[in-house]
């Protein structure tokens, strides 16, 4: 568990290259934030749980507190993101060691854990998550964000229909405000 203040740049240049090597095979876009030596993608985690192994890093997710509007109701929330395992370590369970993060929302004092995934994850985080009974998985909810860069000929928003992971920490899930889009309100 590393807070963002305590990582060198030597830490962020093996991170960005862990996360260009894990999200470059589903698009070079996806792998482009992380060009140089940057290792986050939109805001920067407050909290990082990193996996280590004796090649480097082996697995990661990043953690933010942060508002989030659902149904005209402000929710705070740890967001869940810049989740990865290392490709060479794909489907050998490694993931499961990252259950560590519910620990860590729990000293954050936060009501809700949150993260989305994209649609081809949903089994994945089946097995991760939901079967342990960590987190609950909703479809059918649209999420909007700020992009993290401006540019004149496009939208500054985007909406997405993204799988909703919610950890329920400090409250139970019956808590979790009904609605079918989250204004993330920033990248």
């Amino acid at each position: 568990v590393r807070w963002e203040s305590e990582l060198q740049l030597t830490d962020h240049a093996e991170l960005a290259e862990f996360f260009r090597k894990s999200y470059g095979p589903t698009g070079a876009f996806n792998a482009q934030p992380f060009e140089g030596n940057r290792s986050w993608a939109g805001a920067r985690p407050e909290v990082r749980i990193i996996g280590y192994d004796a090649r480097g890093v082996a697995a990661h997710v990043g953690l933010l507190r942060r508002f989030i509007k659902i149904g005209g109701v402000d929710l705070l929330v740890a967001e869940l993101g810049l989740y990865a395992v290392r490709p060479d370590l794909e489907g050998l369970g490694i993931s499961h060691a990252m259950r560590v993060t519910y620990p860590i929302l729990h000293e954050l004092g936060v009501p809700f854990g949150f993260g989305t995934v994209r649609p081809a994850l949903e089994k994945h985080m089946t097995r991760l998550v939901k079967r342990q009974g960590l987190a609950t998985l909703m479809s059918g909810i649209r999420v909007r964000s700020t992009h993290a860069e401006v540019y004149p000929n496009l939208s500054p928003t985007r909406i997405e229909d993204v799988i909703v992971v919610v950890f329920p920490v400090g409250r139970s899930i019956s808590e979790w405000p009904a609605g079918t889009i989250i204004d993330r309100n920033g990248p």
